[in-house]
């Protein structure tokens, strides 16, 4: 079994896995258009609306942080073939469902049937909290029932739902995205995500997590989509890990050291990543030289890896970021696709 490859596109990650200044409008549409010529399947962006307090105290400037649907139009204008995804787009975040859909369904069709969703809670408690401070929110059941009622407007002519959290009446939803099927991830490490998953997604995304407990997920999630009459096999299992490569496996995992992204997962390990803190992160994810990379790439596809999604590849300048792309393209990519 072969793996899919995809980049990691930063639309949402100045101060958090970049320094700041890094991602300025130009910059993304560069790196989508590399990740088009190298011949990787997508890229993905992630979703912030306001500023993380330990960015705040680290830079002096705040990040800008594009929101990846429209920053997603201006990809599709300017490539042909390269789909595009959302790792994550945080649900409890947005308020209308019928407006979200509407954006979705539209930049589909304008861009040929290349997008892909995924939606999830988020890495940090205190973005969602800004936005809505009037609490009472569980942010997974939000998700849950978001995508449903997505799933709704997006299979009925007429369609209705009254939940806790979304609700629309009699909504005639026209046009329909144009794939028949636009794939829906859930995201996130978090065990109640593989039941999300298996009830009603078409994958999963987690981040960062060490194989042996990946394949230990993967395994009850296959269990529960089969117990929930669906076929396994139709079920992306599509987690994002970090990349710094280089043809010296100890100066490689030096380099990721010295990168904001090394900062960034420290900051993680008090949320997203809490469970793995006593884990290595350059031992997890895709550090080193190609040998060690395609090895755990490897471990990966025997776990019921299917797709290494939107790739983070540790770089502290453009150029450096489109280097890694191209190393990883022609040094790794034809031994584990």
């Amino acid at each position: 079994m072969s793996l899919i490859v995809s980049a990691g596109l930063p639309t949402g990650m100045e101060g958090l896995t970049y320094p700041i200044p890094f991602s300025s409008p130009e910059t993304l549409i560069r790196i989508a258009q590399h990740a088009e010529k190298l011949g990787y399947h997508s890229v993905w962006g992630n979703d912030h609306m306001t500023t993380q307090h330990y960015v705040r105290e680290e830079f002096p400037v705040p990040p800008r942080f594009w929101e990846p649907l429209m920053t997603y139009a201006f990809i599709a204008a300017n490539t042909t073939t390269l789909r595009f995804g959302t790792g994550i787009l945080v649900l409890p975040m947005r308020r209308d469902i019928v407006v979200l859909a509407k954006q979705i369904a539209t930049l589909d069709h304008f861009s040929g049937g290349r997008l892909e969703i995924g939606v999830g809670v988020g890495a940090y408690r205190e973005e969602f909290d800004a936005l809505r401070p009037e609490g009472g929110v569980h942010r997974g059941d939000m998700v849950e029932e978001g995508v449903q009622a997505l799933q709704l407007l997006f299979k009925e002519r007429n369609a209705s739902f009254d939940g806790k959290y979304y609700k629309y009446k009699d909504v005639e939803f026209f046009p329909k995205p144009k794939q028949e099927k636009l794939p829906i991830y859930f995201g996130g490490n978090n065990e109640n995500h593989i039941r999300r998953v298996a009830e009603g997604a078409d994958g999963w995304i987690p981040a960062g997590m060490p194989a042996d407990r990946l394949k230990t997920m993967v395994t009850r999630m296959k269990e529960m989509t089969v117990a929930a009459g669906r076929d396994p096999s139709e079920i992306a299992v599509a987690p994002q890990y970090i990349v710094h490569a280089g043809k010296n496996h100890e100066a490689a995992v030096a380099r990721y050291k010295q990168s904001q992204m090394h900062k960034h997962l420290l900051s993680l390990s008090k949320s997203t990543l809490k469970g793995q803190a006593n884990l290595a992160m350059e031992d997890i994810n895709l550090i080193g030289n190609p040998d060690s990379i395609v090895e755990k790439a490897h471990k990966l596809r025997d776990a019921g890896v299917t797709h290494l999604l939107g790739l983070y590849f540790a770089a502290n300048d453009v150029q450096e970021l489109l280097d890694q792309m191209q190393f990883f393209a022609e040094e790794i990519t034809p031994r584990i696709v």
